[in-house]
């Protein structure tokens, strides 16, 4: 619920935002030679504004892509937890060697990130059963494992979240933006096909708004797609980070899979 709260609050203040700097950065008057008129750009941002009514939405694109961005760099950042995470797991096995769960476990509520979180459940549900000396070593393991699978699943979607979002605006650009390029080649064609001499600005109005849409389009789509590929490796790395450290910590504790 929370995340759809976020995913709408952003794309309607994007959205926003977009379409007031279309309207009063880009639209400005001073950009076009004919004021008011704005069919004349004298400068970048007229012609960006003479892309038409899908500038804007490419504009909101962008920015959703960069506030995710920020977004997961941030979490990310978070979910690495305070301080070095080698320096951590050297500590931690150390404890986990010595018998010394409980310390462990402070360094993991210490530690406060994803990996701590995954190696703190596999030490709580390890002094549990090793407690119960009814428990068959089989079944030990396989509650120690159990935990330490559902700390995971509960901590990889924090990891991926949002990452669909650049995947699908990285789509949806490439589409808005040969939109845009179709409204322009439309209405360039219907400035070439009136009676007389073709009307020079209409021409290159519906040009301008061809060409404009197709680089909006294919900027939002390859931030998109690069920034989706980056976070994909990172949290790749750190999930298989989360596994090593898991199966170090079964191995130390004296329980082999």
């Amino acid at each position: 619920m929370k995340q759809g709260l976020f995913m709408a609050l952003v794309i309607v203040l994007t959205l926003a935002i977009a379409i007031a700097i279309f309207s009063y950065v880009l639209g400005d008057p001073s950009n076009f030679k004919d004021g008011a008129k704005r069919e004349e750009p004298n400068n970048l941002m007229g012609m960006v504004y003479t892309g038409g009514i899908i500038v804007p939405i490419l504009i909101s694109l962008t920015l959703i892509n960069v506030t995710i961005v920020f977004e997961r760099l941030f979490s990310l950042k978070k979910a690495g937890g305070k301080g070095s995470t080698p320096k951590f797991l050297k500590n931690v096995g150390g404890l986990i060697e010595e018998r010394k769960v409980d310390e462990a476990i402070e360094a993991c509520d210490g530690q406060q990130g994803s990996l701590a979180n995954v190696i703190r459940s596999g030490l709580e549900r390890y002094k549990i059963v090793v407690g119960d000396s009814k428990m068959e070593a089989e079944k030990q393991i396989a509650e120690v494992q159990r935990a330490i699978e559902e700390a995971t699943m509960l901590e990889t979607p924090l990891l991926e979240r949002n990452l669909i979002v650049l995947s699908t605006v990285a789509s949806i650009a490439t589409m808005f933006g040969l939109l845009g390029t179709v409204i322009g080649m439309i209405r360039a064609f219907r400035a070439m096909a009136k009676a007389g001499a073709p009307d020079a600005i209409g021409l290159a109005i519906g040009i301008s708004e061809a060409l404009i849409n197709t680089a909006g389009g294919l900027v939002a789509a390859i931030l998109g797609i690069v920034f989706y590929n980056y976070f994909v490796n990172k949290v790749d790395a750190f999930t298989y980070m989360i596994d090593e450290a898991s199966y170090s910590m079964v191995q130390m504790l004296g329980l082999k899979k």
